[in-house]
């Protein structure tokens, strides 16, 4: 067992579970557009000034760093755009719930790009992370509203970019094996398109009050932590390991909206999807 694989995979799924709640803050005053618009170029300069200290460009591998541009496309970018627009239609929990099916699409293509089948213990395990986040998801709900079925696509248009988004960073580590590489790389390119984005609007868009500036740096700062450890952990480990201990951070979502927001941990469906996701992730582990 890989228990340093564990330990970064872990991390990283409570990074990402750290940013979705801190982004509730910074909604209250900023429209998610403009958030994604501090939040994404300001990481991107982060790793960029660190760069030379963190990625060795004498180590140039074309066809890695190519991957790492067409990744750097949609991801972090539109997962962003869509976990931020996900997040103040739906609230943290079903954004959080619904991306649970990346392992689902990671599994999937990892199948098809690298050949890294699970095996019958894994896949129990996958599946018991599924199911288990889903009993949360029953639990919350939406309070006493229900969400419009097209805002559910938001979550989960943002799980199917970060499944696929794996298993292509996991092969372009093959050849150039350096995840800062790969996030300095992506999120650079994530940047150029933010700022199409922005400048392509036909209106000026809102101006950002100085809190919501703030909070949106720190949740692309976490963002880019997450993001880093997701592929510390493809370079060490198979898809099929480290996309489903990320995909617990809906889990830890809970217990983090629990210490900032004050809100319930769940009862009945929750508790038995805490301990359904909990025996997943010991499969995962066993395997």
């Amino acid at each position: 067992m890989d228990t340093v694989l564990i330990l970064i995979a872990l991390a990283s799924a409570f990074s990402f579970a750290l940013a979705l709640v801190l982004t509730q803050f910074g909604l209250r005053t900023t429209a998610p557009l403009t958030g994604a618009a501090i939040a994404v170029p300001t990481t991107a300069l982060l790793f960029l000034v660190i760069s030379p200290l963190t990625v060795d460009w004498d180590q140039w591998a074309g066809s890695s760093a190519t991957t790492f541009v067409v990744v750097g496309l949609f991801f972090p970018v539109a997962v962003t755009l869509l976990t931020f627009s996900a997040n103040r239609r739906i609230g943290p929990n079903l954004t959080g719930t619904l991306g649970n099916l990346t392992p689902l699409f990671a599994v999937v293509l990892a199948i098809v790009l690298i050949d890294e089948a699970p095996n019958a213990t894994q896949g129990l395990g996958i599946v018991a992370i599924c199911a288990g986040v889903a009993l949360l998801f029953v639990s919350r709900g939406n309070g006493d509203a229900r969400p419009a079925l097209w805002t559910l696509g938001l979550p989960l248009s943002a799980a199917f970019l970060r499944g696929i988004a794996q298993p292509m960073v996991k092969l372009g580590l093959a050849d150039w094996p350096s995840p800062f590489a790969a996030v300095t790389i992506g999120y650079m390119v994530s940047a150029v398109v933010m700022g199409g984005v922005v400048l392509g609007r036909r209106d000026g868009g809102d101006w950002p009050a100085r809190a919501g500036i703030w909070w949106f740096i720190a949740v692309g700062m976490v963002n880019g932590a997450a993001v880093l450890l997701l592929y510390m952990a493809l370079s060490r480990g198979p898809v099929t390991i480290v996309a489903p201990l990320v995909a617990c951070y809906p889990l830890l979502t809970l217990f983090l909206n629990r210490l900032f927001l004050g809100q319930s941990i769940p009862t009945r469906f929750g508790l038995a999807g805490i301990f359904i996701t909990v025996a997943g992730v010991g499969l995962l582990l066993r395997s």
